[in-house]
């Protein structure tokens, strides 16, 4: 996906967004975030079914969910891209991941997992 054109949809005020990939496929996605970071304009989207309900992505180590870079096109209207550098996207998915995911403590599962690991041992 080198840069996606989008339409933007109000329904029940949530943002739809109809992104098109670089095969023409169209996929749509709810917003789920929205970060300024040093004058930088970011969005995370989650896709989501013909009846809006959110697609479980499983497998997806970011959740299930997709960041996109906001960036103004030539005819004034915002588009979204790819973030191509990798320090850039590590930096944003964190900040999304803290915003988004804050009630999860990761620790405790890992404390139980371990602690479950110790059982089996004995």
């Amino acid at each position: 996906m080198q840069e996606d054109n989008f339409d933007n949809e109000m329904e029940t005020e949530e943002e739809i967004f109809t992104l098109t990939d670089e095969d023409g496929k169209e996929s749509d996605f709810k917003l789920i975030g929205r970060q300024d970071v040093d004058g930088q304009s970011y969005v995370a989207l989650i896709p989501i079914d013909e009846n809006g309900e959110e697609i479980d992505i499983e497998d997806d180590e970011d959740g299930g969910f997709v960041i996109l870079k906001v960036v103004e096109e030539e005819d004034g209207e915002e588009g979204l891209v790819e973030i191509e550098d990798d320090e850039e996207f590590d930096k944003i998915a964190d900040i999304f991941e803290d915003e988004l995911f804050e009630d999860i403590d990761y620790d405790e599962d890992e404390e139980e997992e371990e602690e479950d690991d110790d059982d089996d041992e004995e």
